[in-house]
Protein backbone atom coordinates (compact mmCIF):
# COMPACT_ATOMS: atom_id res chain seq x y z
CA UNK A 1 0.00 0.00 0.00
CA UNK A 2 1.21 3.36 -1.33
CA UNK A 3 0.14 6.85 -0.71
CA UNK A 4 0.10 10.66 -1.86
CA UNK A 5 -0.18 13.38 0.27
CA UNK A 6 -1.35 16.29 -1.90
CA UNK A 7 -2.17 19.98 -0.80
CA UNK A 8 -5.46 21.11 -2.24
CA UNK A 9 -4.83 24.86 -2.05
CA UNK A 10 -1.94 27.57 -2.64
CA UNK A 11 0.02 25.45 -0.10
CA UNK A 12 0.72 26.06 3.16
CA UNK A 13 -2.37 23.72 4.03
CA UNK A 14 0.09 21.60 6.20
CA UNK A 15 1.65 18.53 4.21
CA UNK A 16 4.39 18.50 5.98
CA UNK A 17 2.95 17.67 9.36
CA UNK A 18 0.61 14.95 7.50
CA UNK A 19 3.15 13.51 5.86
CA UNK A 20 5.04 13.37 9.31
CA UNK A 21 1.58 11.57 10.98
CA UNK A 22 0.82 8.76 7.94
CA UNK A 23 4.73 8.57 7.94
CA UNK A 24 4.01 6.95 10.62
CA UNK A 25 3.44 3.70 8.21
CA UNK A 26 5.94 3.83 5.44
CA UNK A 27 9.23 3.13 4.89
CA UNK A 28 9.83 5.31 2.52
CA UNK A 29 8.98 9.39 1.53
CA UNK A 30 9.75 10.38 -1.46
CA UNK A 31 9.33 14.48 -2.45
CA UNK A 32 8.74 14.55 -5.69
CA UNK A 33 9.08 18.13 -7.05
CA UNK A 34 9.86 21.91 -6.01
CA UNK A 35 12.99 22.74 -4.61
CA UNK A 36 13.49 24.89 -1.73
CA UNK A 37 10.89 27.33 -2.13
CA UNK A 38 8.66 24.96 -0.44
CA UNK A 39 8.57 25.06 3.67
CA UNK A 40 7.10 22.23 5.48
CA UNK A 41 6.98 22.58 9.43
CA UNK A 42 6.05 19.19 11.72
CA UNK A 43 6.03 20.10 15.39
CA UNK A 44 6.58 17.19 17.78
CA UNK A 45 6.44 17.99 21.29
CA UNK A 46 7.09 21.25 21.40
CA UNK A 47 10.28 20.95 18.76
CA UNK A 48 9.55 22.62 15.95
CA UNK A 49 11.69 21.06 12.58
CA UNK A 50 11.05 23.55 9.34
CA UNK A 51 11.94 21.79 6.15
CA UNK A 52 12.30 23.47 3.29
CA UNK A 53 13.73 20.16 0.83
CA UNK A 54 14.85 17.10 3.00
CA UNK A 55 11.15 15.18 2.87
CA UNK A 56 9.21 15.26 6.05
CA UNK A 57 9.53 11.58 6.74
CA UNK A 58 13.10 12.01 8.03
CA UNK A 59 11.66 13.01 11.60
CA UNK A 60 10.39 10.16 11.67
CA UNK A 61 12.92 8.29 11.43
CA UNK A 62 11.79 6.89 7.89
CA UNK A 63 13.96 7.09 4.49
CA UNK A 64 13.84 10.77 2.25
CA UNK A 65 14.27 10.83 -1.36
CA UNK A 66 14.61 13.91 -2.97
CA UNK A 67 13.26 12.94 -6.53
CA UNK A 68 14.06 13.46 -10.27
CA UNK A 69 11.17 16.43 -10.37
CA UNK A 70 12.24 18.39 -7.43
CA UNK A 71 15.62 21.13 -8.27
CA UNK A 72 17.90 21.06 -5.38
CA UNK A 73 19.83 23.78 -3.75
CA UNK A 74 22.79 22.16 -2.57
CA UNK A 75 23.91 24.64 0.16
CA UNK A 76 19.90 24.22 1.24
CA UNK A 77 20.14 20.23 1.22
CA UNK A 78 22.95 20.06 3.57
CA UNK A 79 22.36 22.70 5.81
CA UNK A 80 18.89 20.71 6.70
CA UNK A 81 20.82 17.54 7.21
CA UNK A 82 23.49 19.14 9.31
CA UNK A 83 20.94 20.83 11.23
CA UNK A 84 19.44 17.87 11.78
CA UNK A 85 22.37 15.89 12.91
CA UNK A 86 23.00 18.91 15.33
CA UNK A 87 18.95 18.20 17.00
CA UNK A 88 20.38 14.40 17.64
CA UNK A 89 18.41 12.86 14.52
CA UNK A 90 20.20 10.95 11.91
CA UNK A 91 18.38 11.51 8.41
CA UNK A 92 18.87 9.10 6.15
CA UNK A 93 18.35 11.37 2.93
CA UNK A 94 18.70 10.14 -0.47
CA UNK A 95 18.72 12.33 -3.88
CA UNK A 96 17.97 11.16 -7.73
CA UNK A 97 20.76 11.93 -9.44
CA UNK A 98 18.26 12.61 -12.27
CA UNK A 99 17.49 15.70 -9.65
CA UNK A 100 18.35 19.10 -11.70
CA UNK A 101 20.63 21.27 -9.30
CA UNK A 102 19.92 24.97 -8.57
CA UNK A 103 22.89 27.03 -9.24
CA UNK A 104 24.04 30.67 -8.26
CA UNK A 105 22.62 32.38 -11.89
CA UNK A 106 19.85 31.05 -11.17
CA UNK A 107 19.10 32.83 -8.32
CA UNK A 108 20.28 36.32 -10.39
CA UNK A 109 17.65 35.21 -13.18
CA UNK A 110 14.60 35.03 -10.54
CA UNK A 111 15.43 38.35 -9.24
CA UNK A 112 15.80 40.10 -12.42
CA UNK A 113 13.33 38.55 -14.10
CA UNK A 114 10.51 38.98 -11.13
CA UNK A 115 11.04 42.27 -11.28
CA UNK A 116 10.84 42.94 -14.81
CA UNK A 117 7.44 41.67 -14.42
CA UNK A 118 4.61 44.17 -14.45
CA UNK A 119 3.54 44.35 -10.79
CA UNK A 120 -0.21 44.46 -11.43
CA UNK A 121 -0.94 41.92 -14.44
CA UNK A 122 2.08 39.37 -14.21
CA UNK A 123 4.41 39.45 -11.24
CA UNK A 124 4.17 36.04 -9.33
CA UNK A 125 6.02 36.60 -6.05
CA UNK A 126 8.82 34.17 -6.02
CA UNK A 127 10.57 33.26 -3.13
CA UNK A 128 13.62 34.35 -5.18
CA UNK A 129 15.51 30.97 -4.72
CA UNK A 130 16.28 30.07 -8.24
CA UNK A 131 13.06 27.60 -9.01
CA UNK A 132 11.87 28.85 -11.79
CA UNK A 133 14.77 29.37 -13.83
CA UNK A 134 15.96 26.17 -12.91
CA UNK A 135 12.96 24.28 -14.03
CA UNK A 136 13.50 26.60 -17.38
CA UNK A 137 16.72 25.35 -18.17
CA UNK A 138 15.63 22.15 -17.44
CA UNK A 139 12.72 22.16 -20.06
CA UNK A 140 15.03 24.07 -22.35
CA UNK A 141 18.18 21.35 -22.18
CA UNK A 142 20.61 24.13 -20.32
CA UNK A 143 20.44 21.97 -16.64
CA UNK A 144 23.04 20.53 -15.06
CA UNK A 145 21.47 17.40 -13.01
CA UNK A 146 22.93 16.13 -9.24
CA UNK A 147 24.72 12.82 -10.85
CA UNK A 148 26.82 15.46 -13.38
CA UNK A 149 28.51 16.88 -10.16
CA UNK A 150 30.19 13.03 -9.06
CA UNK A 151 32.12 13.75 -12.50
CA UNK A 152 34.43 16.45 -12.70
CA UNK A 153 34.71 16.46 -16.44
CA UNK A 154 31.20 16.10 -17.41
CA UNK A 155 30.78 18.78 -14.95
CA UNK A 156 33.38 21.43 -16.01
CA UNK A 157 31.65 20.87 -19.77
CA UNK A 158 28.55 21.39 -18.87
CA UNK A 159 29.53 24.63 -17.01
CA UNK A 160 31.26 26.05 -19.89
CA UNK A 161 28.85 25.35 -22.19
CA UNK A 162 25.91 27.14 -20.06
CA UNK A 163 27.30 29.96 -17.97
CA UNK A 164 28.56 32.08 -21.15
CA UNK A 165 25.24 31.89 -22.39
CA UNK A 166 23.39 32.70 -19.00
CA UNK A 167 26.19 35.41 -18.14
CA UNK A 168 25.69 37.12 -22.33
CA UNK A 169 21.76 36.95 -21.62
CA UNK A 170 21.32 38.65 -18.28
CA UNK A 171 23.88 41.30 -19.02
CA UNK A 172 22.11 41.85 -22.81
CA UNK A 173 18.90 41.40 -21.34
CA UNK A 174 18.35 43.03 -18.04
CA UNK A 175 21.30 45.40 -18.21
CA UNK A 176 22.87 43.91 -14.92
CA UNK A 177 26.97 43.36 -13.99
CA UNK A 178 27.24 39.75 -13.65
CA UNK A 179 29.55 39.01 -11.10
CA UNK A 180 31.01 35.54 -9.35
CA UNK A 181 27.62 33.69 -10.03
CA UNK A 182 28.50 33.62 -13.17
CA UNK A 183 31.91 32.33 -13.14
CA UNK A 184 32.91 28.95 -14.51
CA UNK A 185 35.56 28.00 -12.04
CA UNK A 186 34.65 29.33 -8.90
CA UNK A 187 31.30 27.20 -10.05
CA UNK A 188 33.23 24.40 -11.21
CA UNK A 189 34.88 24.39 -7.47
CA UNK A 190 31.99 25.15 -5.41
CA UNK A 191 29.75 21.81 -7.34
CA UNK A 192 32.67 19.88 -7.16
CA UNK A 193 33.15 20.05 -3.31
CA UNK A 194 29.33 19.40 -2.99
CA UNK A 195 29.78 16.55 -5.35
CA UNK A 196 32.56 14.93 -2.97
CA UNK A 197 30.62 15.31 -0.30
CA UNK A 198 27.56 13.54 -2.36
CA UNK A 199 29.52 10.63 -3.31
CA UNK A 200 31.72 10.46 0.07
CA UNK A 201 28.30 10.45 2.13
CA UNK A 202 26.91 7.67 -0.54
CA UNK A 203 23.36 10.51 -0.80
CA UNK A 204 23.06 10.00 -5.04
CA UNK A 205 21.06 7.34 -5.88
CA UNK A 206 18.44 6.46 -9.40
CA UNK A 207 15.45 6.62 -7.49
CA UNK A 208 13.53 5.19 -9.82
CA UNK A 209 15.62 1.81 -9.89
CA UNK A 210 15.76 2.25 -6.29
CA UNK A 211 12.23 2.51 -5.32
CA UNK A 212 11.70 -0.75 -7.97
CA UNK A 213 13.59 -2.97 -5.37
CA UNK A 214 11.98 -2.46 -2.63
CA UNK A 215 8.85 -3.44 -4.30
CA UNK A 216 7.51 -4.28 -0.96
CA UNK A 217 8.24 -1.19 0.96
CA UNK A 218 5.10 1.27 1.71
CA UNK A 219 5.81 4.53 0.11
CA UNK A 220 4.80 7.75 1.23
CA UNK A 221 4.79 10.75 -1.30
CA UNK A 222 5.19 14.52 -0.61
CA UNK A 223 4.14 17.05 -2.54
CA UNK A 224 5.40 20.69 -2.11
CA UNK A 225 3.38 23.94 -2.72
CA UNK A 226 -0.72 23.01 -3.76
CA UNK A 227 -2.97 22.08 -6.80
CA UNK A 228 -3.76 25.74 -7.60
CA UNK A 229 -0.11 26.04 -7.92
CA UNK A 230 0.51 23.37 -10.97
CA UNK A 231 1.92 24.74 -13.66
CA UNK A 232 -1.11 23.02 -15.87
CA UNK A 233 -4.11 22.67 -13.27
CA UNK A 234 -3.26 25.94 -11.45
CA UNK A 235 -4.26 29.45 -12.00
CA UNK A 236 -1.38 30.12 -14.23
CA UNK A 237 0.53 32.69 -15.03
CA UNK A 238 0.82 32.52 -11.19
CA UNK A 239 1.80 29.15 -10.76
CA UNK A 240 5.25 27.01 -9.34
CA UNK A 241 7.47 26.03 -12.42
CA UNK A 242 5.97 21.73 -11.20
CA UNK A 243 3.68 19.73 -11.08
CA UNK A 244 2.55 19.52 -7.45
CA UNK A 245 -1.09 16.97 -8.49
CA UNK A 246 -0.51 13.27 -8.28
CA UNK A 247 0.58 12.91 -11.28
CA UNK A 248 3.55 14.77 -10.84
CA UNK A 249 4.13 11.97 -7.81
CA UNK A 250 4.77 9.47 -10.76
CA UNK A 251 6.85 11.57 -13.02
CA UNK A 252 8.80 13.59 -10.24
CA UNK A 253 9.26 9.78 -8.80
CA UNK A 254 10.12 7.21 -11.59
CA UNK A 255 7.84 4.65 -10.31
CA UNK A 256 4.80 3.41 -12.61
CA UNK A 257 1.28 5.01 -12.73
CA UNK A 258 0.00 2.38 -10.60
CA UNK A 259 2.01 2.62 -7.45
CA UNK A 260 0.26 6.18 -7.26
CA UNK A 261 -3.48 5.03 -8.62
CA UNK A 262 -3.78 2.14 -6.81
CA UNK A 263 -3.14 3.79 -3.42
CA UNK A 264 -4.39 6.56 -1.33
CA UNK A 265 -4.51 9.89 -2.85
CA UNK A 266 -5.36 12.21 0.15
CA UNK A 267 -5.70 15.90 -0.80
CA UNK A 268 -4.53 18.16 2.73
CA UNK A 269 -7.59 21.27 3.11
CA UNK A 270 -6.91 24.12 5.18
CA UNK A 271 -10.12 25.28 6.52
CA UNK A 272 -9.84 28.31 5.32
CA UNK A 273 -7.59 29.60 2.57
CA UNK A 274 -4.21 31.53 2.24
CA UNK A 275 -1.49 32.68 -0.27
CA UNK A 276 1.59 34.03 -0.64
CA UNK A 277 2.53 35.77 -3.83
CA UNK A 278 0.20 37.23 -6.62
CA UNK A 279 -3.02 35.59 -8.50
CA UNK A 280 -7.00 35.67 -8.39
CA UNK A 281 -8.55 34.62 -4.88
CA UNK A 282 -11.90 35.26 -4.59
CA UNK A 283 -12.82 34.90 -1.31
CA UNK A 284 -10.09 37.13 0.25
CA UNK A 285 -10.59 39.75 2.65
CA UNK A 286 -8.80 42.39 4.82
CA UNK A 287 -9.45 43.72 8.41
CA UNK A 288 -9.53 42.76 11.62
CA UNK A 289 -10.69 39.22 11.17
CA UNK A 290 -7.82 38.37 8.99
CA UNK A 291 -5.28 40.07 10.84
CA UNK A 292 -6.42 37.95 13.61
CA UNK A 293 -6.41 34.90 11.67
CA UNK A 294 -2.88 35.60 10.55
CA UNK A 295 -1.51 36.29 14.29
CA UNK A 296 -3.23 33.13 15.57
CA UNK A 297 -2.04 30.62 13.14
CA UNK A 298 1.19 32.08 12.11
CA UNK A 299 0.32 32.89 8.39
CA UNK A 300 3.46 34.07 7.15
CA UNK A 301 5.67 32.39 4.33
CA UNK A 302 8.13 29.53 6.08
CA UNK A 303 10.70 30.29 3.38
CA UNK A 304 9.87 34.32 2.65
CA UNK A 305 8.45 35.33 5.95
CA UNK A 306 5.70 37.25 4.14
CA UNK A 307 2.36 37.60 5.34
CA UNK A 308 -0.11 35.50 3.52
CA UNK A 309 -3.60 36.96 2.12
CA UNK A 310 -6.51 35.18 3.58
CA UNK A 311 -9.63 33.99 2.65
CA UNK A 312 -12.71 31.95 3.00
CA UNK A 313 -13.06 27.81 2.22
CA UNK A 314 -13.48 27.92 -1.40
CA UNK A 315 -15.50 24.55 -2.54
CA UNK A 316 -14.80 25.48 -6.43
CA UNK A 317 -11.54 25.48 -5.93
CA UNK A 318 -11.48 21.77 -3.57
CA UNK A 319 -13.47 20.09 -6.45
CA UNK A 320 -11.25 21.11 -9.11
CA UNK A 321 -8.09 19.71 -6.62
CA UNK A 322 -10.33 16.59 -6.30
CA UNK A 323 -10.96 16.17 -9.81
CA UNK A 324 -7.40 16.83 -11.13
CA UNK A 325 -6.14 14.48 -8.51
CA UNK A 326 -8.46 11.56 -8.03
CA UNK A 327 -8.81 12.36 -3.81
CA UNK A 328 -9.62 8.99 -1.80
CA UNK A 329 -9.70 11.10 1.32
CA UNK A 330 -9.04 14.47 2.99
CA UNK A 331 -7.49 15.78 5.44
CA UNK A 332 -8.81 18.98 7.43
CA UNK A 333 -6.58 21.64 9.64
CA UNK A 334 -6.52 24.41 10.80
CA UNK A 335 -10.07 24.08 12.72
CA UNK A 336 -8.66 26.02 16.08
CA UNK A 337 -7.96 28.68 14.15
CA UNK A 338 -11.95 29.39 13.20
CA UNK A 339 -12.72 29.42 16.57
CA UNK A 340 -14.27 32.37 18.27
CA UNK A 341 -15.23 33.81 15.39
CA UNK A 342 -18.34 36.22 15.27
CA UNK A 343 -18.95 34.83 11.79
CA UNK A 344 -18.09 31.92 9.42
CA UNK A 345 -18.72 31.29 5.82
CA UNK A 346 -17.50 28.62 2.94
CA UNK A 347 -17.48 30.32 -0.91
CA UNK A 348 -20.28 26.86 -2.37
CA UNK A 349 -20.23 28.09 -5.91
CA UNK A 350 -19.07 31.74 -7.91
CA UNK A 351 -21.34 33.80 -10.01
CA UNK A 352 -19.49 34.77 -13.52
CA UNK A 353 -21.19 36.82 -15.60
CA UNK A 354 -24.73 35.89 -14.21
CA UNK A 355 -24.63 32.39 -14.34
CA UNK A 356 -23.78 30.12 -10.82
CA UNK A 357 -20.22 28.15 -11.50
CA UNK A 358 -19.02 25.60 -9.10
CA UNK A 359 -15.59 24.99 -10.30
CA UNK A 360 -12.60 26.83 -11.09
CA UNK A 361 -12.20 28.41 -14.80
CA UNK A 362 -9.04 28.01 -16.58
CA UNK A 363 -8.42 31.93 -17.71
CA UNK A 364 -6.87 33.78 -14.17
CA UNK A 365 -9.47 36.76 -15.85
CA UNK A 366 -12.62 35.03 -15.35
CA UNK A 367 -11.31 33.47 -12.00
CA UNK A 368 -10.44 37.11 -11.19
CA UNK A 369 -14.53 38.49 -12.44
CA UNK A 370 -16.23 35.66 -9.85
CA UNK A 371 -17.91 36.61 -7.40
CA UNK A 372 -18.46 33.97 -4.42
CA UNK A 373 -21.56 32.80 -3.36
CA UNK A 374 -21.47 31.96 0.38
CA UNK A 375 -23.10 29.08 2.77
CA UNK A 376 -23.15 30.41 6.83
CA UNK A 377 -21.91 28.58 9.22
CA UNK A 378 -22.29 28.08 13.05
CA UNK A 379 -19.01 28.73 14.80
CA UNK A 380 -17.26 27.27 17.55
CA UNK A 381 -15.70 28.34 20.85
CA UNK A 382 -11.98 28.06 21.73
CA UNK A 383 -11.09 25.37 24.08
CA UNK A 384 -8.09 23.08 25.00
CA UNK A 385 -7.47 21.46 21.64
CA UNK A 386 -5.12 19.17 23.21
CA UNK A 387 -7.58 17.45 25.29
CA UNK A 388 -9.77 17.66 21.78
CA UNK A 389 -7.27 15.64 20.15
CA UNK A 390 -7.13 13.33 22.58
CA UNK A 391 -10.81 12.80 22.91
CA UNK A 392 -10.65 11.87 19.32
CA UNK A 393 -13.15 13.40 16.59
CA UNK A 394 -16.72 12.70 18.63
CA UNK A 395 -14.68 15.62 21.24
CA UNK A 396 -14.77 18.28 18.77
CA UNK A 397 -17.41 20.65 19.21
CA UNK A 398 -20.82 19.91 16.94
CA UNK A 399 -20.14 23.26 14.94
CA UNK A 400 -17.00 21.85 13.94
CA UNK A 401 -18.05 18.79 12.74
CA UNK A 402 -20.91 20.07 10.78
CA UNK A 403 -18.56 22.27 8.94
CA UNK A 404 -16.38 19.44 8.61
CA UNK A 405 -18.71 17.19 7.35
CA UNK A 406 -20.17 19.26 4.93
CA UNK A 407 -16.97 19.81 3.11
CA UNK A 408 -16.34 15.86 2.98
CA UNK A 409 -19.35 15.27 1.48
CA UNK A 410 -19.43 17.86 -1.01
CA UNK A 411 -16.45 16.02 -2.09
CA UNK A 412 -17.36 13.31 -1.75
CA UNK A 413 -14.61 11.17 0.35
CA UNK A 414 -14.03 10.38 3.79
CA UNK A 415 -11.91 12.71 6.52
CA UNK A 416 -8.33 10.98 7.50
CA UNK A 417 -7.64 13.29 9.90
CA UNK A 418 -8.49 16.61 11.24
CA UNK A 419 -5.60 19.26 12.90
CA UNK A 420 -6.87 21.25 16.11
CA UNK A 421 -3.08 22.64 16.89
CA UNK A 422 0.37 22.42 15.86
CA UNK A 423 1.96 18.91 15.57
CA UNK A 424 1.26 15.29 16.05
CA UNK A 425 -0.28 15.95 19.64
CA UNK A 426 -3.13 18.39 18.32
CA UNK A 427 -4.25 16.00 15.10
CA UNK A 428 -7.26 13.80 15.13
CA UNK A 429 -6.28 10.51 13.27
CA UNK A 430 -9.10 9.06 11.95
CA UNK A 431 -7.41 6.34 9.41
CA UNK A 432 -3.85 5.91 9.14
CA UNK A 433 -4.09 4.06 5.52
CA UNK A 434 -0.14 2.57 5.43
CA UNK A 435 -0.45 1.53 9.15
CA UNK A 436 -4.32 0.33 8.84
CA UNK A 437 -2.95 -1.52 5.33
CA UNK A 438 0.29 -2.81 6.60
CA UNK A 439 -1.97 -4.33 10.10
CA UNK A 440 -4.44 -6.46 7.26
CA UNK A 441 -1.10 -7.84 5.54
CA UNK A 442 -0.33 -8.80 8.74
CA UNK A 443 -3.30 -10.51 9.48
CA UNK A 444 -3.92 -12.10 6.35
Amino acid sequence: MNATVIGSQFGDEGKGRMTDIFGEGADVVVRFQGGNNAGHTITVGGEEYALRLVPSGVVRGKTGVVGNGCVVGLDTLFTEIDALRERGLDPDVLVSDRAHVVLPYHRVLDDVEEAARDEETTAVGTTGNGIGPAYADKAGRHGIRVGELLDAEALRTRLEHVVSRKRAYVEAAYDVETGDEFDVEGLFEEFRAYGRRLDREGLVVDASSFLAEREDAAVLFEGAQGTHLDRDHGGYPFVTSSNPTAGGAVVGSGVPPQAVADGEIIGVVKAYLSRVGAGPMPTEFEGEVAAEIRERAGEFGTVTGRPRRIGWLDLPMLRHAARVNGFTAITLSHLDVLAGLDELVVCDAYELDGERVETVPSSPDEWTRCEPRFERFETWDDRDWIAVAEGGYGALPENARAYAEYVADELDVPIYALGVGPGREATIVRENPLVQGRERELEA
